[in-house]
């Protein structure tokens, strides 16, 4: 059986930019073992012979037409915008 400690809790919460409470620490170290031990039941089945879903429906998608349906409006849309170039909105550099 798994099972995860405080600490391991913690730094979860931290790498993940979560808070949580140091009340709630136990709970959450529980709940997370308990997913483990779930994890590790499934891992040893036996699973010979059974393809992998994508989906546990198997039904299929239904499709449309893959057709244009609204005018084309860029012109009329870009000409509100003080900076385009070659059909594209420019902006200010946000990521150095």
């Amino acid at each position: 059986m798994s099972s995860i400690s405080n600490e391991t809790v913690e730094k979860i919460a931290r790498l993940s930019a979560l808070a949580i409470a140091p009340e709630e620490l136990s709970m959450y170290a529980t709940q997370l073992s308990n997913i483990l031990t779930l994890v590790e039941q499934m891992n040893t089945l036996d699973t010979t012979g059974i393809e992998p879903m994508a989906h546990p429906q198997a039904t299929n998608q239904r499709l449309r037409n893959d057709c244009v349906t609204e005018p084309d409006e860029r012109k009329e849309l870009q000409s509100l915008s003080a900076f385009t170039e070659a059909g594209l909105y420019l902006v200010n550099q946000v990521i150095e």
